[in-house]
């Protein structure tokens, strides 16, 4: 991960006392998380499975997002604050970033009904953290490190096999044009919003203020699509459960998990950490619905644990 806080070699050097030098978080206080985060996220998949059948799957997302981001705006005072404080170009990001957030669940979840969920989870996940990656160096970041580039094109290699594998060997499906650009713009609105909060967070606002206005504003600009899909199936126990799962768990508190690691990692690191999303849905797959893995799915399940262990694993000059 680039170094922030380094400064350049020209700077004189003080001449009084050093002033003590700032606290550091432990080598896995970022990942850790941003892991976490991941985790929970794994268990979408399965929590929408169990919703009404018939239930349009933007809706669940929406529902989700709603019930989520409104829980992250009103638990934190500062969610609700910051907005008015901040300065313009702050509460123009916000603004950015909310609509990103919106746009996640109103582009991933057609793209999940036009490829299938396979498709849709490579493209979005995959393309996130290259989107993350060259906007951050095209907005005046750091230029993309050869260790991250080299774990991000492996861990997207390893994901590729383990949601891909057990359609290697059906002679494949023909691609959705449609679904993949709309999927590809799921990973897009996935890479602003991180890299919006990633940048707010430096700067020094508060990680669950940042999360709470994003998601809050994100929440009432999906509304709409969630009232025009219908909601009668939230009013059912299953599809009640089902919003509560997403909306606390894979929401509110995964997306507390992934503000809190934003402070101590950089939104690029943080999107291919996420890559871990699919291993846990898959696992999940496994042990809840006995499903079965092929080899090629294995081998990319082992090569994506490889490359966010190198990831996660502190660089040594």
């Amino acid at each position: 991960m680039p170094n922030r806080t380094a400064t350049p070699a020209s700077a004189p050097a003080a001449t009084s006392a050093p002033a003590p030098a700032p606290e550091r978080p432990g080598a896995l206080a970022g990942p850790l998380p941003v892991l976490a985060a991941a985790v929970l996220w794994g268990t979408t998949g399965t929590a929408g499975s169990l919703a009404p059948a018939g239930t349009p799957a933007a809706a669940i997302g929406c529902a989700g997002l709603a019930l989520g981001g409104l829980l992250l705006l009103l638990s934190d005072r500062t969610a609700r604050s910051l907005p008015r404080t901040c300065p313009p170009r702050d509460r123009r990001l916000l603004l950015l970033g909310a609509v990103a957030v919106a746009g996640y669940p109103v582009t991933f979840y057609p793209a999940v009904a036009r490829t299938g969920v396979a498709v849709a989870t490579v493209i979005a996940l995959g393309s996130a953290p290259v989107f993350t990656g060259l906007l951050a160096w095209l907005t005046g970041g750091p230029r993309p490190t050869a260790r991250w580039t080299f774990a991000t094109s492996t861990a997207v290699l390893g994901c590729t096999l383990l949601v891909l594998g057990p359609q290697l060997g059906d002679g494949g499906t023909p691609m959705d044009l449609p679904g993949v650009l709309l999927a590809a713009l799921a990973g897009l609105s996935y890479a602003v919003y991180s890299l919006v909060g990633g940048r707010l967070i430096a700067q020094g606002h508060p990680s669950a203020g940042v999360m709470g206005a994003m998601f809050g504003a994100g929440a009432v600009l999906v509304l709409p699509v969630l009232l025009l899909g219908g909601v009668h199936w939230l009013a059912t126990p299953r599809g009640a459960l089902v919003v509560l799962h997403l909306g606390v768990v894979t929401t509110f508190l995964a997306y507390r998990l992934f503000g809190r690691g934003l402070r101590h990692t950089s939104a690029q690191t943080a999107t291919t950490l996420t890559l871990a999303e699919p291993a846990v849905a898959a696992a999940l797959g496994v042990a809840a619905l006995d499903e079965r893995l092929p080899t090629p799915s294995w081998t990319g399940l082992a090569i994506l644990t490889l490359a966010l262990t190198l990831l996660t694993t502190p660089h040594r000059r």
